[in-house]
């Protein structure tokens, strides 16, 4: 378990299955503590217990079973609530609260701001608190999550929603792909002094079994190919090489459709 302390809390990093990682947002100075995408009841029960604390919430990005299989076990343990999307509600085991974009939310007095950015799946979320993103399977560290349901106009409109956060926004994604990532990245962005430094550090970090996560936003837009997809100087270069047109969108989508056929 790796913990990381916000103004108002703190978040508690536990790994799980092959590269997931679960999340809890552990409220200062009161008996709220929740978990984000419990991929597995196991771990998060183990570190309420190292915690001393019980939970009380689960937030679902989305309905895949690599972030839900923990609800109900949880929620049979604990009594928590389950928030995730209303667009979603069928999908999301043991749903209690709906939300959607705009949604009044909030742990004790701490804020969470509701994100709407499918792409991924049809109905994924994302919870913004305060400095720190909980984006699931949209953003990752140099990447993003594959168009399972949603098209790529919706997942650029989604990624750009996230692109315009505060550069020292915490990136808490749900998976470590980040050094795959990289590697892509390297292959369509050869010139980018800013990703030889991440590469040379996230792989750092790695060899020392270290996350790669939480990234910060302010990073994947200098390193994330995905997002430097805004970028004019990129855009033109990267659309010149492949023939296609030098707008954002088309670059983002072939951009996706390579990184699919690795």
């Amino acid at each position: 378990m790796w913990s990381y302390k916000h103004s108002g809390f703190s978040v508690h990093q536990l790994p799980a299955l092959n590269d997931n990682y679960i999340y809890l947002i552990d409220v200062d100075n009161s008996d709220m503590m929740a978990v984000v995408d419990p991929a597995d009841a196991t771990p998060v029960k183990e570190a309420c217990k190292i915690l001393g604390k019980p939970l009380t919430h689960i937030l679902n990005t989305h309905h895949h079973w690599d972030h839900t299989d923990g609800n109900i076990p949880l929620k049979s343990s604990f009594g928590c609530q389950v928030i995730g999307a209303g667009v979603d509600a069928a999908r999301i085991p043991e749903i209690d609260i709906e939300v959607s974009e705009g949604t009044a939310l909030d742990l004790g007095k701490i804020p969470i701001q509701i994100i709407f950015v499918p792409g991924h799946t049809i109905g994924h979320i994302a919870f913004l608190i305060k400095d720190a993103l909980f984006c699931g399977d949209t953003l990752f560290g140099g990447g993003c999550g594959r168009l399972f349901e949603g098209t790529h106009e919706q997942m650029w409109d989604s990624l750009s929603k996230l692109s315009r956060l505060n550069d020292s926004t915490k990136v808490y994604c749900a998976h470590e792909y980040t050094l795959a990532n990289l590697r892509f990245a390297r292959n369509v962005d050869r010139e980018n002094s800013a990703l030889t430094s991440r590469i040379s550090v996230d792989t750092q970090r790695r060899m020392k079994k270290e996350p790669t996560i939480p990234s910060i936003i302010g990073t994947e837009r200098s390193t994330n190919p995905f997002l430097r997809a805004a970028d004019g100087e990129f855009c033109a270069s990267y659309a010149a090489v492949n023939n296609i047109p030098a707008d954002a969108l088309s670059v983002f989508t072939h951009l996706r459709a390579s990184k699919d056929r690795i």
